[in-house]
């Protein structure tokens, strides 16, 4: 059995010597990815000695017929094969290896190294073109896939530029202009993966969009305060935290609501100055609304002598506060002793008025002259702060023989009151300077800048 085993081996080897054209290795495309590596095969303790020289001439044929890999050298020795010279590109060089691998051989040795030449680049060249030539036969494809996604992206825009409708159906211009550009946004990017796909780049894509990803979470980061006034706008734009000329105290800035824009909210102060307040402030801001409950609370505090009764006179400045017609009785005027200071005790008087009717400002002024003079008809003392000096032997004396015995000062003349006219003494009614110029501010803009709707209740 042994002696026909080596009988068909010197068969096989005089076929194989007798043709040198005839492959040992079955073809196989060069683009075909390598197979599976199978497990690897114990050496063979004796050769042939022709095998190495037959492997050579073999892969140089190989070789010669591949342009990338014509300038590979071969040379093998007790089956290693060495491979040298030179290969355009990296691919090139690892695809000689994984011919060379696939023979009945011990190793490869591979040494080729990258041609980086001026004249290595006819096959770049070369490739450059194979590619042009290759992009103007997907023209017609590129340009349906062109098409395509035109006609997605021009459905969105028809679909957002429905203004009237989105309006109607989202609570303020604003939310209708947000959702028209989402639309707008989504349209246009599935037109894209739909061309994309139609022309085979659907990893292209996915590239792409990875990347887009990474930029807009350091766009975020980079754009925080401003995606943060952008969101305050849409957030205060349904709740509407207040109307149009109210009224309002935002952390310390007082003053008129103009309108609520897309980034600011416009206010007028009490002075007459136009205010800009960025939507995150507001937002995150302590809000106090003097103009939705009409009704508003003034108080003031005045001191009697200590010796004064504080009863009587808190009943007298109630009393007091009754009498104006402009201070409601429900709820009723209020007076509350708060403090009794070294030469004083100190009363607090509080009052209500309708906003609609009266002016807080020129109400609580009124009620702090209607009560100090009827405390005083009444006889109350309202004292300044008294001190007590003392002197004694710790102190140094007085230097009184520099005063002139016959010296006498002289009083001082009272002043005349002011007298106030008695129509100016008792009007209390609101001010509406700072409303008209709200008002005329209001007309002179257009009602699409504003993100305030009468319409819709307020948180």
């Amino acid at each position: 059995m042994q002696a026909l085993g080596r009988i068909l081996g010197i068969f096989a080897l005089a076929l194989a010597s007798a043709s040198p054209a005839m492959a040992i290795l079955p073809s196989a495309p060069p683009e075909t990815a390598p197979a599976t590596a199978e497990p690897a095969q114990p050496l063979e303790a004796e050769r042939d000695a022709g095998a190495d020289d037959r492997i050579a001439t073999r892969l140089r044929e190989i070789f010669a017929e591949i342009p990338s890999l014509s300038a590979v050298e071969v040379n093998v020795a007790e089956s290693v094969v060495t491979l040298s010279g030179t290969a355009p590109d990296e691919a090139a060089i690892t695809r000689a290896e994984n011919i060379a691998a696939r023979f009945d051989i011990a190793t490869v040795e591979n040494t080729i190294e990258r041609d980086v030449s001026v004249g290595s680049s006819v096959g770049a060249i070369e490739t450059l073109g194979e590619r042009f030539a290759g992009f103007a036969k997907m023209l017609p494809l590129i340009g349906v896939a062109l098409l395509v996604a035109l006609a997605i992206g021009a459905i969105g825009y028809l679909i957002a530029g429905f203004g009237k409708f989105w309006r109607k159906v989202t609570p303020n211009p604003f939310l209708a202009e947000l959702v028209a550009s989402a639309i707008r946004f989504v349209f246009v990017v599935v037109g894209l993966v739909i061309a994309l796909d139609m022309l085979g780049a659907g990893a292209l894509l996915g590239a792409v969009l990875g990347g887009a990803g990474v930029i807009g979470i350091a766009l975020g980061f980079a754009m925080r305060d401003t995606i943060e006034n952008y969101v305050a706008s849409l957030m205060l734009s349904l709740r509407q935290p207040f109307r149009a000329n109210d009224l309002v105290l935002i952390g310390d800035l007082e003053g008129r609501i103009i309108r609520l824009t897309s980034r600011a909210t416009i206010m007028m102060t009490l002075d007459g100055n136009h205010l800009r307040i960025p939507n995150s402030t507001v937002f995150k801001a302590v809000i106090l609304n003097y103009t939705t409950n009409p009704h508003r609370r003034f108080d003031f505090e005045l001191g009697i002598d200590a010796d004064d009764d504080p009863n009587a006179a808190r009943h007298l400045g109630r009393e007091t506060l009754k009498s104006l017609g402009y201070v409601l009785s429900d709820p009723a005027p209020e007076a509350r002793v708060t403090n009794v200071g070294d030469s004083n005790i100190v009363i607090r008087f509080l009052g209500w008025i309708d906003q609609t009717e009266a002016d807080w400002y020129k109400a609580r002024s009124r009620s702090i002259a209607a009560v100090k003079s009827a405390l005083e008809k009444a006889g109350f003392g309202l004292p300044e702060p008294i001190y007590r000096l003392r002197f004694d032997e710790r102190t140094m004396p007085l230097p009184f023989e520099n005063i002139e015995g016959k010296a006498q000062l002289a009083k001082p003349k009272k002043a005349p009151a002011a007298v106030e006219p008695a129509a100016e003494a008792h009007d209390v009614s609101p001010e509406h300077e700072i409303t008209k110029m709200v008002e005329a501010e209001r007309a002179a803009e257009p009602v699409e800048n504003d993100l305030l709707d009468p319409d819709r209740p307020t948180e």
